[in-house]
């Protein structure tokens, strides 16, 4: 089992959640961040750090958010390792509560 990052980071991209994680399998893109699950050893520390609720167990996705699980897959293959907190888009609370935002992903 993996941890996926779901539509709920995009545009917002706070990584309060990579510096908690022991194996660093979290990577970013330019307004996303995604989680290797080949990586990932499901050690739960990085899902209470994300202040939007962005972070889910791949059993608790939603209908709607299963795509993100191969969308992390795809991406963390692509975009690189990030280990150490960095600010947050200067418009990120703006899209806190923004739904459907899978549109404005730029990969």
């Amino acid at each position: 089992m993996t941890f996926v990052v779901t539509e709920a980071c995009i545009k917002c991209k706070y990584t309060d959640c990579v510096e908690v994680c022991p194996v660093d399998c979290f990577h970013e893109g330019p307004n996303m961040l995604v989680i290797d699950p080949d990586e990932c050893i499901d050690c739960t520390l990085c899902e209470p750090e994300c202040p939007v609720d962005a972070i889910l167990s791949e059993d608790e996705l939603s209908e709607d958010q299963q795509k993100f699980l191969q969308i992390n897959t795809e991406l963390s293959a692509k975009w690189p390792v990030i280990v150490e907190i960095k600010a947050a888009p200067a418009d990120a609370d703006d899209w806190v509560d923004v739904k459907n935002k899978l549109e404005y992903l730029e990969k």
